[in-house]
């Protein structure tokens, strides 16, 4: 297995230790220094401590129905739809490798909301 394809296969069980409510698993996939970055709230997240503590700490994991999942090199992007059982959420996660495991996680993320009638001549939905 190439190293695109390794890395891709590291993103799928991440999405699925979290669907099945495992988060130790996640050991596995990171390094212990990675980090993950959430811009919109400006966190970070530093190291497999920090990392455990909140998520053994989260309210209600959310369920992960990924869309697509793309990679290069050491890059893979997943985008997916993460429902915590209520709003749901729009998100693009940007995982970086190190040596076959996650060294960083970018998540950017967003509830739907109605297109505006404005654009409606222009565009498609569904």
């Amino acid at each position: 297995m190439d190293e695109t394809s390794g890395n891709e296969v590291v993103v799928q069980r991440l999405i699925q230790c979290i669907n099945d409510r495992r988060v130790e698993v996640m050991d596995e996939l990171f390094h212990d220094d990675a980090v993950m970055h959430w811009p919109q709230s400006g966190e970070y997240v530093r190291g497999a401590e920090n990392r455990r503590g909140i998520y053994n700490a989260f309210p209600q994991l959310p369920t992960i129905t990924p869309r697509r999942i793309t990679s290069g090199g050491n890059l893979v992007v997943a985008e997916a739809t993460l429902d915590y059982g209520g709003p749901a959420y729009e998100t693009v996660f940007i995982f970086e490798f190190r040596d076959g495991r996650i060294a960083t996680e970018t998540a950017y993320w967003s509830e739907a909301f109605p297109a505006p009638e404005w654009r409606s001549k222009w565009v498609e939905t569904g």
